[in-house]
């Protein structure tokens, strides 16, 4: 077995408040839950920063590159939208 996890910092330059940064993320998780049947989603830090976003995405399977291809999937996915910019991101492969 293999866990995928990827770590994304956005930066949502538009948001004026919580609430819209909220809209923002809560659309992302949305769509991406709606695309990628095999992945979940959450914001797991800076909650309470209104222009930045932290968001955990992790996906298990039987092979390496097949979750290693799904997750760069998902970051390409990330890459299209125009709400956000993201700042850094990181994938952890862990074989158990």
């Amino acid at each position: 077995m293999v866990v995928g996890v990827l770590k994304v910092s956005l930066h949502i330059p538009e948001t004026r408040s919580l609430k819209g940064k909220r809209q923002v993320v809560k659309r992302l998780i949305q769509r991406m839950n709606g695309r990628f049947k095999n992945v979940a989603v959450s914001e797991v830090a800076d909650q309470d920063l209104w222009q930045k976003a932290v968001l955990g995405i992790t996906t298990v399977g039987p092979d390496s590159r097949l979750i290693n291809r799904i997750l760069d999937q998902v970051l390409d996915y990330m890459e299209e939208f125009e709400d956000f910019e993201i700042i850094q991101a990181e994938i952890d492969i862990i074989s158990m």
